[in-house]
């Protein structure tokens, strides 16, 4: 194998579970040339990559018009090996279409009958959750083998002058139902700043709600870091912190890829899906009382569909006594 594609175009965190195909295929094929397909907005994750030859940029604005332009360059690539991640007709086309020698994707693929090799997709085996970097690992299993890897950014030294010792918070989610309610996050931290600097993290767009948890904390040991730093750079931070208080969203799997300490919560979600954290010290907290709508979806939704959004309520002095914080 001497040129290989990985496409993964979808969000930001299942760009950064892509990682994991990356360092088993790196590891097995040291001299290959290691490209990336991802959605405009998610290749600053990979900058400086140590040994990623390519990211290759997939913009969704103009879908179509970008779209056959893609699959144009790709085709003067001669791609020995194309690798699709996901389950969507185009990436499916992509896959198709690019020229490779050799293509191999998820069998709930719709133009999977057309890759060179397809795989079985499951989010659980013999009874057991399938997480879903294992689920991509099936997908090289052939030409590597399997064993897991995990996933793994390489952020440079943070410049930031970060007070000591301090914990880190990303309060959001593009879901609401995946967010933990702000009235606990405001808790928590309330709990925290006795003997914490804290540290929101989030997008430019998170800016207003992390300013209002302030607000409501009134404390100088909490400061908005929303906006400030890329990705790489979020994750940098994150590596240093006394703990990651996360939603299930992309925040975990940047804990994640650089094995910084992380507690997770899923609120509407649920660990079968697959997407747990996999740093060595991680935790996952949900709520106590058994609800039968849970999960109510995938990936989430703008509002509780049952408007109660009992999922959400995760006492925050209970996270804080099980991680003796």
């Amino acid at each position: 194998m001497q040129r290989i594609l990985v496409i993964q175009t979808a969000f930001i965190g299942d760009a950064i579970l892509a990682t994991s195909v990356l360092e088993k295929l790196h590891a097995f094929y040291p001299l290959a040339r290691l490209d990336l397909l991802v959605r405009k907005g998610n290749e600053s994750i990979c900058k400086d990559h140590p040994f990623l030859h390519r990211v290759l940029i997939f913009d969704k604005s103009s879908k179509y018009k970008n779209l056959w332009k893609l699959i144009t360059g790709l085709r003067k690539e001669k791609y020995d090996l194309v690798i699709n991640l996901q389950r969507f007709f185009t990436t499916g086309l992509i896959t198709v279409l690019s020229g490779g020698k050799e293509t191999i994707g998820f069998d709930k693929n719709p133009l999977s009958f057309l890759f060179t090799y397809r795989v079985q997709h499951q989010y659980n085996e013999n009874g057991r959750t399938v997480h879903e970097v294992d689920r991509n690992q099936k997908l090289i299993a052939r030409y590597t083998d399997n064993a897991s890897a995990k996933p793994k950014l390489y952020p440079k030294s943070v410049t930031l002058e970060l007070k000591s010792p301090y914990i880190c918070m990303a309060p959001f989610s593009i879901w609401f139902t995946k967010q933990y309610p702000e009235k606990h996050w405001v808790e928590l931290i309330k709990l925290l700043v006795p003997k914490y600097q804290v540290y929101l993290m989030g997008a430019p767009s998170d800016k207003e709600g992390c300013e209002q948890i302030i607000r409501q904390v009134n404390s100088d040991k909490v400061e908005s870091l929303a906006g400030k730093l890329n990705l790489l750079e979020s994750a940098g931070v994150m590596k240093g912190a006394v703990m990651n208080f996360v939603n299930d969203s992309a925040p975990l799997h940047l804990a994640s890829a650089v094995n910084a300490p992380c507690a997770a919560f899923f609120c509407s979600t649920v660990k079968a899906f697959g997407f747990t954290p996999l740093s060595d010290r991680s935790w996952v907290f949900e709520a106590e009382e058994y609800l039968t709508c849970k999960p109510c979806g995938l990936h989430g939704y703008k509002a509780c569909p049952l408007g109660h959004f009992k999922c959400g309520e995760i006492s925050a002095v209970r996270v804080i006594q099980t991680l003796g914080l």
